[in-house]
């Protein structure tokens, strides 16, 4: 399984492309997805993850809230591949919902890669600082030492 990490500061251009690294590239294949993510992000999934997710989702009982939440998921996601540099190019309802800008971030994050705009990216760092090692010790308490 491959496990997506690090944090890449890269640009997008006027009309959506954004230059991902080769090295991320190379993990996630020819063919992915890009959808709406939680937290003000976009969500980068490979297609091998993507359908597990989905096959998860239709499982879910027919209630409001997986409705809404399925809706909200799905409608965003695009297939995508690379052009020849190396670019995907981001449809304008997810440029303004990540709030993108000319700076973004791509972090990984184990099973997929997440597209920040620079501020909201740094505001969440900021805001999130303090809290880290508390989250952790809550999250990880059990299985440290």
């Amino acid at each position: 399984m491959i496990m997506f990490m690090g944090e890449y500061h890269q640009k997008i251009d006027d009309k959506g492309r954004l230059t991902i690294p080769a090295k991320i590239r190379y993990e996630l294949g020819d063919n992915f997805i890009i959808t709406r993510g939680l937290d003000g992000c976009l969500f980068v999934y490979k297609n091998e993850r993507w359908e597990k997710i989905i096959n998860h989702y239709q499982e879910l009982p027919n209630i409001k809230e997986a409705r809404n939440f399925m809706r909200f998921f799905l409608s965003g996601a695009n297939p995508q591949t690379f052009d020849k540099q190396g670019r995907i190019n981001i449809s304008s309802p997810l440029i303004k919902y990540a709030g993108l800008s000319k700076n973004v971030i791509v972090i990984g994050v184990g099973d997929r890669l997440e597209i920040w705009s620079e501020d909201n990216w740094n505001k969440f760092i900021e805001n999130n600082e303090d809290n880290f090692s508390d989250q952790a010790d809550n999250l990880f308490s059990q299985n440290l030492n």
